[in-house]
């Protein structure tokens, strides 16, 4: 009995240090002074101080260490690196890591979290979306633009210019406005729920392109003649990265530049040759500069040794003779300004080059740092814009549409993809601002950036069906008044472009997080890679010894968290969102469990298992959108009218957390392996389901009702009810027909009947006949029955409105 005791004990005991990732010191005393105690109760004898002695001593002395263990440990990992060619490389090291660290390191720091500032706009960032972007959203009508034009008024355009649109990021010494990521982000969040062509016109400019590049890498000369032309409207800049050999695969890019020297402008320079032929480069027909990318070659060594200097990165001006730009494509119905670029040796000189001659080679590092940054803001942000109108508007309209006698936002069958949408929006919001709100900490979140990207335009594609399926024939029937048509049209164009969806889960997220975010790994590929072996075997006997820990400390921290489903781990909270954090918590391990050893066990072959690492992508995904929804709610004040919204948002993901889980193990190709680790991370079973009946309710209650919670949801957003905005129109008519309900209560009772809720200017004659109500009151009924109808009703138009090139002209062209 005493044995058995002691064993327990001494289990539970290298439990207890595990779990708290105890330093291997304290970890070698405290089981020396538990089998110091096992002699005293002759539980213990020989043998195991024999055992404890030989596995003790070369771990605690670092020479023996090295020498009997890393060294052969670090020849065996070499010997089974992958060759890693200079464009992975670059990737691996741009930009920093932030939160998505400490989510991956199997125990997050929450306090790390909620000490993050709340973004906040400064005066100046406040007035101008109040005023510029308010006045420039009032301008717009997104049917003209779509429809009609293909393109935004030329008055629009000279706006944008004038109010310095193109010129957010831009620093104020070039004359431009200097504006947070965070104000950036609600801009664009702002145009969005107008216009896509809009957002798009203004994102492209102020994200991955020449004013990014030119301040970060620019030299003095290209900065202060180009900075101040772009901030001033002068310059329309595009970048051309994307070829039709190279979409995704951006950095095996065909285009190609020679060095050599050549005429420019009647005298001799040294120079490039260059020819490209590009694709989907958006604002190139209306550009005047021209970013370009391309593989720079030197064989004649005018530059020096090397002939293969990598991918390098110039502004050429497009009025230079044989730069062809000017068609366009026609991306699905939401024509913003994208086309493509040609050009056949043309000849510019060295100091093309985005920072001079000294950068040539360097453009991959320049984009995978400055996309890192701008992919965490345009996308992200347009996305989740366009879905917080899309909410508010399908909520207003699910209240206003009546079917079988009451709002169809009532039914059962609408809640459950009204919540979707709702719930969609807060999340999305959530997750945006947190990602600003790093980049405006000066962080370049590579691994966030791919999160958000891929997740806010997923989840917003998925929300703008809901939203369709919820408007049903309004949804289908193109017009001015049609408030979902177009964003339902685009949803593929931000799911397709700046790393395509596909491309980013499967090989991004987890491929970059699994090295830039493990606290080891990276540290183990260096020294892999290192010359000096002295050093090499320094930092890996350190990171390897290290990791060995952590991977036992995840096995424990795995196996516990989920017997208690993370009950009695760390939270910041003691409110209705404890436990969320605590079964993060669970999941955080579980994670670095897997991602330690699936690497272990596929080795390099875990890059070809595509699947498996996006499942492992998904998992640190919805850990970072369930952190940044539970830091909103922290941030707005824990309103507990906000709850619903944040129990759906955090059982929507820990759901799928737990079902990208499941999937991972049931596919991964060793199978005893894989049972054991369904032991550790699932030693009760699945737990998690989807939000209840009563909780999508709930949700959907909210969007359908004027309330303080609703606001959030939508709030910044560009509400006004103006002849060219269909979403203001629709949320005045919702408070009017809000209103008027209990005038039409008033008027049934004091007729003695219920009469339908419809044709409510005859209600309202009804009503001022029997003296039940007064002309105010019957002014607000013939008020809500034109927003009703104008709500419900499609437009309609003129066969030949329709045609882009109608019959008759067709008929007249083939006879000509």
């Amino acid at each position: 009995m005493v044995t058995l005791a002691y064993l327990l004990g001494l289990i539970g005991i290298i439990g207890v240090l595990a779990y708290h990732r105890t330093n291997l010191r304290t970890f070698t005393i405290a089981i020396a002074a538990l089998l110091m105690l096992g002699s005293l109760l002759n539980v213990t004898g020989q043998i195991s101080w024999l055992v404890f002695l030989v596995i003790a001593i070369p771990l605690n002395v670092p020479s023996l260490r090295k020498s009997l263990l890393s060294r052969p440990a670090l020849n065996a990992f070499k010997s089974v690196m992958p060759e890693m060619s200079r464009t992975e490389k670059e990737a691996i090291d741009a930009g920093t890591v932030w939160w998505e660290a400490d989510l991956f390191r199997g125990a997050p720091d929450w306090n790390k979290l909620h000490d993050i500032s709340a973004p906040r706009l400064s005066a100046e960032e406040k007035a101008f979306l109040e005023g510029p972007v308010e006045e420039v959203c009032r301008m717009v009508n997104d049917f003209q633009v779509t429809h009609d034009l293909a393109d935004l008024p030329p008055e629009v355009w000279q706006y944008l210019k004038d109010n310095k649109f193109f010129a957010m990021i831009i620093k104020k010494e070039y004359g431009g406005l200097a504006f947070s990521a965070y104000a950036q982000s609600l801009v664009l969040q702002k145009l969005t729920g107008v216009s896509g062509v809009l957002s798009s016109t203004v994102g492209v400019p102020n994200s991955l392109g020449p004013g990014e590049l030119l301040q970060h890498y620019g030299t003095n000369d290209q900065k202060n003649h180009y900075l101040p032309r772009l901030a001033a409207g002068q310059e329309i800049p595009c970048f051309a990265l994307t070829s039709p050999e190279a979409g995704s695969d951006a950095g095996s890019i065909p285009d190609f530049g020679i060095v050599k020297k050549g005429q420019w402008q009647g005298e001799e320079v040294l120079g490039m040759e260059l020819t490209w032929n590009k694709r989907y480069i958006t604002l190139a027909p209306v550009a005047t500069v021209l970013g370009l990318a391309f593989k720079l070659f030197d064989p004649n060594h005018l530059l020096g040794d090397e002939e293969e200097l990598g991918i390098t990165c110039a502004l050429i001006p497009t009025d230079i003779e044989g730069v062809d730009i000017g068609r366009r494509h026609f991306p699905l119905n939401v024509p913003f300004q994208n086309g493509p670029t040609q050009g056949d040796k043309v000849f510019v000189p060295i100091e093309f080059i985005i920072g001079g001659q000294e950068m040539a080679g360097q453009g991959w590092r320049m984009l995978v740092e400055c996309l890192s940054v701008g992919r965490g803001i345009t996308l992200p942000s347009n996305s989740t814009g366009g879905i917080k109108t899309a909410a508010m508007a399908t909520g207003a309209y699910a209240r206003i549409r009546r079917q079988f006698k009451l709002p169809i936002g009532k039914m059962e069958g609408i809640e459950e993809p009204l919540a979707r949408l709702t719930g969609n929006a807060y999340v999305m919001d959530a997750a945006s601002n947190l990602t600003v709100s790093g980049i405006d900490l000066g962080e370049k979140p590579s691994v966030i950036s791919a999160i958000v990207k891929y997740h806010c335009t997923h989840r917003g594609q998925k929300s703008i069906i809901d939203a369709m399926d919820i408007a049903g024939g309004k949804g289908i029937c193109m017009g001015p008044s049609n408030f979902l048509a177009r964003s339902y049209q685009g949803a593929p164009i931000a799911v397709t472009v700046e790393g395509a969806n596909i491309l980013t889960r499967s090989m991004i997220i987890f491929g970059q997080g699994a090295i830039r975010c493990h606290p080891y790994v990276l540290d183990e590929m260096n020294a892999a890679y290192d010359d000096d072996e002295v050093k090499a075997l320094t930092a890996f006997d350190g990171a390897v010894f290290g990791h060995v820990g952590f991977v036992i400390s995840n096995m424990v921290r795995s196996f516990w968290l989920g017997l208690s489903d993370g009950r009695g781990s760390s939270a910041p909270r003691k409110d209705p969102t404890l436990r969320y954090y605590q079964q993060l918590n669970r999941y955080s391990a579980n994670l670095a469990l897997l991602a330690d050893i699936s690497m272990a066990v596929l080795g390099g072959s875990l890059k070809r298992k595509e699947r498996l690492s996006a499942r492992l992508g998904d998992v640190l995904s919805q850990l970072y959108l369930s952190s940044a929804t539970l830091k909103r709610y922290t941030d707005e004040g824990c309103k507990k009218e906000d709850l619903p919204l944040v129990h759906w948002g955090l059982q929507d993901s820990l759901y799928q957390t737990q079902e990208a889980l499941d999937e991972f193990l049931r596919n991964f190709p060793n199978r005893p392996i894989a049972a054991a680790l369904r032991v550790m991370v699932f030693p009760l079973g699945l737990s998690r389901v989807r939000p209840s009946d009563k909780l999508d309710h709930q949700v959907a209650h909210l969007i359908q009702t004027p309330c303080e919670t609703r606001s959030r949801i939508g709030r910044n957003q560009y509400l006004e009810a103006t002849e060219n905005n269909a979403v203001g129109m629709i949320e005045a008519a919702l408070k009017d027909i809000l209103a008027a309900e209990p005038i039409y209560d008033r008027v049934c009772q004091a007729a003695g009947k219920k009469m339908p809720f419809m044709q409510l200017d005859k209600v309202a004659e009804t009503g001022l006949a029997l003296n039940a109500i007064n002309s105010e009151e019957a002014e607000l009924l013939y008020r809500a029955e034109e927003g009703r109808l104008r709500t419900i009703n499609v437009d309609d138009f003129e066969p030949q409105d329709l045609a882009a090139n109608p019959y008759q002209d067709t008929q007249k062209n083939i006879a000509a």
